[in-house]
């Protein structure tokens, strides 16, 4: 495509201008709802500018708010949005990517950007409500052969997360308020009130397994990080809205637990014999495929995230052999990450929010909350004060995996440069000679 350097004048400028701050303003909304850090957004969008000859452009983002001035002193012009974009799924997050890297690059005008980013927002899901209802019942399924892998376990979490799946088909807004509350709440009275019937062990675990798509770990870890890059309001604002949520999901149990009169015992966690070395290697293929269908993934990216679920599931279990499992999740984010960027640079690669994702779901680090929060709230002083450590831990050491990982790809990348631009320089002073 021929690159487009410069807005169409339109005498004065001042329109185009307009409907590009327009543009900018529903791209950071959008990735904002997608789940990026704000620093990677402010950089995203100022090269957006850069792209399109508008220079001197001051970006100031928040998780709820944008601020755009363009232009100086007098003839400065300050825009400011607190829009709120719906979650996206995998497939509109890809659509959204793509579309960035294209305005980053000007090869589209700005109408045409404004077009194709309403179009991913009214994008339709790849498949229809039924497999996506299975999609969720299959990556509970996925998710319970690597916490809680037993024949029991994998039945129990196929119809759990058959029925939450089927909640989740529910479009008011209102019931989207309330839903990760009341599927708590429901799932809990499930497997706690049947755990002695049923000699269930360690049902706390098994009853976290439908809930993952409910779960904050993405929030939590990325606002860690942003908090680690300066960004102290934006980390913050995530950080407590991700244990809030976190908050409420426990709530649901609790309540739950309260109403079938379930024992301490039951809220404390511990692992469980399972059916071997293979439950887990099978778990991330079967979880993966649950992923692609219940959020829609576009099929060309479902290799991808294969390779980077399972590449951060070798680096945990390298981590939990090694060490502690409360930091096993360090390594494995240490391992994917760079991969996760690496394969969004290839042609026809998923952008890093596609693998990234899924990716902190495996990891669970919403899931080593939750259990942390419900024991706090459900159990004894001792078994609560472990359970909150281990939250923190786990969050920590997943954040700072990704900011390892991302630290050491862009120095290798510095690195490359570096070597690119000396070797000429080389080459010509030996022609010289």
């Amino acid at each position: 495509m021929s690159r487009m350097a410069h807005l169409p004048e339109d005498g004065a400028g001042n329109a185009s201008l307009a409907e590009l701050r327009r543009l900018v303003i529903q791209l950071g909304t959008a990735m904002v709802a997608a789940g990026d850090a704000v620093d990677l957004i402010e950089g995203s969008l100022g090269r957006l500018f850069a792209a399109y000859g508008v220079a001197g452009v001051q970006i100031a983002l928040l998780p709820t708010s944008l601020f755009i001035q363009t232009g100086t002193s007098d003839s400065a012009h300050v825009q400011f949005s607190s829009q709120v974009a719906p979650p996206l799924r995998l497939d509109q997050i890809d659509g959204l990517y793509r579309l960035v890297r294209q305005l980053e690059r000007a090869e589209v005008s700005v109408s045409a950007g404004l077009d194709k980013l309403a179009g991913i927002y009214r994008r339709q899901p790849a498949f229809g409500w039924p497999l996506r209802t299975v999609g969720h019942a299959v990556l509970t399924a996925g998710l319970v052969l690597l916490i809680q892998p037993t024949p029991a376990g994998i039945a129990a979490a196929l119809a759990l997360g058959l029925f939450i799946g089927v909640l989740k088909l529910a479009r008011l807004q209102t019931a989207a308020l309330i839903l990760p509350v009341v599927a708590s709440f429901l799932t809990a009275a499930a497997v706690l009130g049947s755990a002695s019937y049923l000699h269930i062990d360690n049902p706390i675990r098994l009853l976290v397994a439908p809930l993952v798509t409910f779960l904050p770990g993405g929030m939590l870890a990325i606002g860690t990080m942003e908090i680690a890059a300066g960004q102290m309001v934006s980390g913050a604002s995530r950080l407590v809205n991700g244990f809030v949520q976190l908050a409420l999901l426990a709530f649901g149990i609790v309540a739950a637990g309260v109403l079938v009169r379930a024992s301490p015992a039951d809220y404390v966690d511990h692992r469980v014999a399972g059916l071997g070395a293979w439950a887990g290697w099978a778990g991330v293929l079967v979880f993966a495929v649950g992923i692609w269908l219940h959020f829609s993934a576009p099929i060309r990216a479902l290799p991808w995230m294969l390779l980077i679920l399972y590449i951060a599931f070798a680096g945990q279990a390298v981590g939990d052999v090694l060490f502690d499992g409360q930091i096993s999740g360090f390594f494995g984010a240490v391992a994917m990450t760079p991969v996760v960027l690496w394969v969004e640079r290839l042609p026809g690669g998923p952008p890093k929010l596609v693998t990234f994702l899924p990716a902190f779901w495996l990891l669970v680090p919403g899931a080593t909350g939750l259990i942390g929060v419900t024991q706090i709230v459900g159990s004894g002083p001792g078994t609560a004060s472990r359970g909150l450590s281990d939250a923190l831990i786990t969050i920590m050491s997943i954040s700072l995996g990704v900011l390892i990982g991302t630290a050491a790809c862009r120095a290798a990348d510095a690195g490359v440069r570096r070597l690119s631009r000396t070797l000429p320089q080389a080459s010509n002073l030996t022609r010289q000679r």
